[in-house]
């Protein structure tokens, strides 16, 4: 598996964002869908929200492909991950990160998936 984190990205935000050089509104601007597949299909985390600190962190994973046909783009469980590994040439996901509660966001991760990745 190809990783890249954006844990870096994330603490440069929130740095600003403490500082005063960015406001809560500029970080806390999650798109309607994005919050509507958080609180569907999002996976809870047990880490607090790091602008509100009163909503835990909801992780969302989206795949593109283009084996997947229909399906790129869209939201997948982390369960059925292990089945595009296995099944798809290359897969890419994305993990964002998303607070229901004051709506913050950040892609946290990106990572190659399937048999081309194997190893």
């Amino acid at each position: 598996m190809r990783l890249v984190d954006y844990t870096l990205a994330k603490r440069a935000k929130l740095t600003e964002l403490r500082g005063g050089r960015l406001s809560r509104d500029d970080v806390c601007d999650a798109h309607p869908e994005l919050l509507r597949a958080a609180r569907n299909v999002g996976e809870q985390t047990p880490t607090p929200c790091p602008v509100c600190a009163t909503g835990p962190l909801v992780h969302v994973t989206y795949v593109f492909g283009d084996a997947l046909r229909q399906a790129n783009g869209r939201v997948w469980p982390r369960n059925g991950l292990a089945d595009l590994h296995r099944s798809m040439d290359e897969v890419a996901c994305y993990v964002v990160e998303v607070c229901t509660a004051c709506y913050w966001n950040h892609l946290a991760q990106r990572y190659l998936l399937g048999r081309r990745h194997v190893g």
